[in-house]
């Protein structure tokens, strides 16, 4: 991770210098020095994609970032501040985790003439519009009809991802309405306005479960798409040729899923796999550091095998420095595994 500054005279004017842009969230997120080995051909951040957060004041926006890329506690996001300002981060670790984190405050009225949409969307691969499901939603629908608005009239292309956070205090029934009635309101809105090509996706998340690293995953992946068929391809052949019943590639640092196979995927097995990073990942630190200036316990040498009391085998091996593979394995195909 690292911290620079942008041009103020590109920021919107409506913003003060109190309220300009903000510092990158401290640290190196875990990513290190060493994130530009390997032999991963970077590219300047300036030329990556942008993944633009947006919503109403205290939607979560700040919060999905701490968790998903900061390892912040869940419950102590219940301290953060509300954002008053533009906060910018970079996450620099492979091709295919390589983007740019734009977190706008909730006060940010993307329909204002001074409001400099070409900078802000021109080069945006994905919007993250992030709606409050405990709190009535119509304000933050009239935004983010507004912000769809200006983001298509500049960059036709753009991905809006709408995040229905803070499910977790829903029953299962209010979840499916409140999906329901916004993706309904939503696509009316558009049609009014007779535009029927925006890519829309809508997905309900909470930083309570692993649907937040789920659904930013399916984020992340939209901005490589050449890549992923071909991601796909191998995995799918992977899992043919070693019996396997599901694989992923997973970024070890923020957990996000950065391709599977083709079978479908279902929330048990990807919490199982994700859950593996973690365990792995803190019984390195605790036997596997060599020595105090390693920024991850994570190397090539890297693998695990963890049985389960259903027949199954989670096995996981690194790929590279900050890539592995975590799949799901019947017990009796688990007689070759060196082969993986």
């Amino acid at each position: 991770g690292s911290t620079f500054s942008i041009d103020m005279a590109n920021i919107p004017k409506y913003l003060d210098d109190n309220q300009g842009l903000s510092e990158s969230f401290p640290g190196d997120m875990g990513y290190g020095p060493a994130a530009t080995g390997g032999g991963a051909q970077y590219r300047s951040m300036e030329d990556c994609h942008r993944i633009i957060l947006m919503g109403l004041r205290r939607s979560g926006k700040s919060s999905i970032q701490k968790v998903v890329f900061h390892k912040m506690s869940p419950h102590e996001t219940l301290f953060l501040e509300s954002t008053n300002k533009i906060v910018k981060n970079d996450i620099s670790n492979s091709n295919f985790v390589q983007f740019q984190i734009w977190d706008f405050p909730g006060h940010v009225d993307v329909a204002a003439p001074e409001f400099d949409a070409d900078m802000v969307f021109g080069k945006c691969g994905a919007l993250v519009f992030v709606i409050d499901a405990q709190d009535d939603y119509m304000e933050s629908l009239s935004k983010l009809h507004s912000t769809i608005m200006r983001a298509y009239k500049v960059n036709p292309s753009i991905s809006v991802d709408v995040f229905i956070h803070k499910v977790d205090g829903l029953s299962d029934d209010q979840k499916i309405d409140y999906q329901s009635d916004i993706t309904q309101h939503v696509n009316d809105n558009l049609a009014d306005e007779q535009i029927s090509d925006v890519r829309l996706s809508f997905y309900l998340s909470s930083i309570y479960d692993h649907s937040i690293y789920e659904h930013f995953s399916k984020v992340v992946q939209k901005l490589i798409p050449d890549q992923m068929p071909t991601l796909e391809n191998l995995l799918d052949i992977l899992i043919s040729n070693c019996r396997m019943e599901k694989a992923f590639v997973f970024d070890v640092v923020s957990k996000l899923c950065i391709a599977t196979d083709s079978t479908p995927v279902d929330a048990q097995s990807y919490e199982l796999c994700s859950d593996m990073i973690d365990v792995v990942i803190d019984v390195s630190c605790i036997y596997g550091m060599k020595d105090e200036s390693e920024v991850l316990a994570y190397d090539s040498e890297s693998s695990s095998a963890i049985r389960l009391n259903n027949g199954m085998v989670l096995y996981l091996r690194e790929v590279n420095k900050y890539l592995a593979l975590v799949c799901l394995v019947r017990e009796a195909n688990f007689d070759k595994h060196g082969l993986i």
